[in-house]
């Protein structure tokens, strides 16, 4: 899946650094370490200005039972508390996954300055795919955003997820009868 330069959030097409790839090589390596605790595959991390991790995270939500566990906001706070501030001026967040509303939100308030997701999210994403959340002008603090290194791979890992997940379980039964008498669970 490569980006489409018409939605495309950034002005002009990323030249990838080396510490681009390194980044993102880690936060995929971070959502498939999701998929063995049967998370969603979305990995993030938080480098600060000079390049250093800061934080690294995966989704949660099902491990958690919490609905805003999402690696985004997970790895905005943990790398809020190593900095000792709340206001992530001059960091970078790398996601395999283009930011929900939630994240995007948190995002904007962390002030963090610059966003570099894989993929794009055609049915919750807030940076390009339905809401462009972190280059609206009303608010006070747009990150800068670029989207696609290894979009490919990330896509590629949630499309397997979400398709073993939809396979049918040998456990439960399947409706056969015209009735329709067998739960749909």
């Amino acid at each position: 899946m490569s980006p489409d330069p018409s939605s495309d959030p950034s002005s002009s097409s990323p030249v990838w650094t080396p510490t681009d790839y390194w980044a993102m090589t880690r936060a995929l390596d971070l959502a498939r370490a999701a998929v063995d605790l049967g998370e969603v595959p979305v990995g993030a991390v938080v480098l600060d200005p000079l390049g250093r991790l800061l934080a690294q995270a995966h989704n949660l939500r099902e491990t958690l039972e919490d609905p805003t566990a999402h690696a985004e906001r997970l790895v905005l706070t943990w790398a809020a508390r190593g900095l000792g501030t709340w206001r992530l001026e001059g960091c970078t967040l790398y996601v395999t996954l283009e930011p929900c509303v939630m994240c995007a939100g948190a995002i904007v308030l962390a002030r963090v300055a610059r966003v570099v997701y894989a993929t794009n999210d055609p049915k919750a994403g807030a940076c390009s795919s339905l809401y462009r959340i972190l280059d609206d002008s009303r608010l006070n603090h747009r990150p800068q955003v670029e989207y696609g290194l290894f979009a490919r791979e990330a896509g590629d890992l949630l499309r397997a997820f979400f398709r073993a997940r939809r396979r049918p379980r040998a456990d439960v039964p399947v409706d056969t009868s015209p009735s329709g008498s067998v739960p749909f669970w």
